[in-house]
Order: structure tokens, then C-alpha cells, then sequence
């Protein structure tokens, strides 16, 4: 029997991650066919009080990484965030899709009713797996990839529905 969760992370993540990784390339072809120093889009936001673009795509993978390890069981790993290139955030899209492929159905048993914790400084979250990754990862993962593509149509690189949707 099919594990709805495992089906419904990898399925997801695996359909957007290639997508957000083409939308970095547009940009930074972009980038050099306007002669704009690639840290424009880099460190671009769409406001002052909100995380910078490269910043949302290093959320968008630590999302993915943390939503896979805590369903499956496993500790999360943790990666730098050391981005500082359109290639750099490429690989790290390209970690985290590989990431992903890396587990199996079968690590995903008892998902949806796996007790996950997550501690902030403020606040600890408590949630059961399948209130977890509808609530609070999906939500949080397209929200980010959400962002950083409005950053970069905010910057005028020619993107549209079909980059963010994939063919």
C-alpha cells in the first residue's frame, strides 16, 4: 500500500525544487544579458523588513531537508548557509533534490501520526506528521518559492507562470 505522505513530500518537492533551480538559472542569464551585477538580484527583497533572495531559497531547501528528516524519523541535517552565487544556490537546490531521493517509502511508516517538535526562541510547536507538512511545511515551502520569484519579477527578469509551475 501506497504511504500518502511519502507520495505527497517527494511528489511535490521533486515537481517544484527543478523548477525553482530553472527560475535561478533565468536569472542569472538574466542577470548578464542586462549587465546587472548578480547581487542585485541576490540581495533583493520586497521589502526592507523581509529576507533577502538568497535567503529564501536557503529557507526553501532547509524546509524541504527538515520536513523529510522529521517525517521519516531522522535527525535533520545541517547545512551552511554560505550561498553566494546563482551556482551556489543551484547546488544547494540540486543537495536538497538529492536529499529527497535519498529516502525510501518505507522510512515514512507512521509519518502522519509521528509527534514532530519544533523550538524557536520564543516559542516550541508541537504537531503530529500530517498536521505538520499541510499546516506548516507546505505553507512555509511554497511561501518561500512564492517569494523569491516575486523578488525576481519585482527585478524585471522576463518570468512567468510556466517557470513557476514547470511544463
Amino acid at each position: 500500500m501506497a504511504n500518502q505522505t511519502y507520495d505527497l513530500t517527494t511528489s511535490l518537492f521533486l515537481k517544484t525544487l527543478p523548477n525553482l533551480k530553472s527560475i535561478l538559472s533565468k536569472a542569472e542569464s538574466d542577470a548578464q544579458e542586462r549587465k546587472i551585477d548578480p547581487q542585485v538580484f541576490l540581495q533583493a527583497r520586497l521589502a526592507p523588513d523581509m529576507l533577502a533572495f538568497t535567503r529564501q531559497i536557503q529557507i526553501v531547501t532547509d524546509t524541504v531537508k527538515g520536513a523529510m528528516a522529521r517525517l521519516a524519523g531522522v535527525d535533520v541535517p545541517s547545512w551552511e548557509d554560505n550561498e553566494k552565487t546563482f551556482a551556489d544556490l543551484r547546488a544547494r537546490v540540486d543537495k536538497a533534490i538529492d536529499y529527497v531521493k535519498s529516502f525510501k517509502e518505507a522510512q515514512f511508516e507512521g509519518a502522519e501520526t509521528r509527534q514532530v517538535e519544533l523550538k524557536f526562541p520564543n516559542a516550541t510547536l508541537t504537531f503530529k506528521g500530517k498536521d505538520y507538512l499541510l499546516n506548516f511545511v507546505l505553507p512555509n515551502f511554497y511561501f518561500h518559492v512564492t517569494t523569491a520569484y516575486a523578488i525576481l519579477r519585482h527585478n524585471g527578469v522576463p518570468l512567468g507562470k510556466r517557470d513557476y509551475l514547470g511544463g
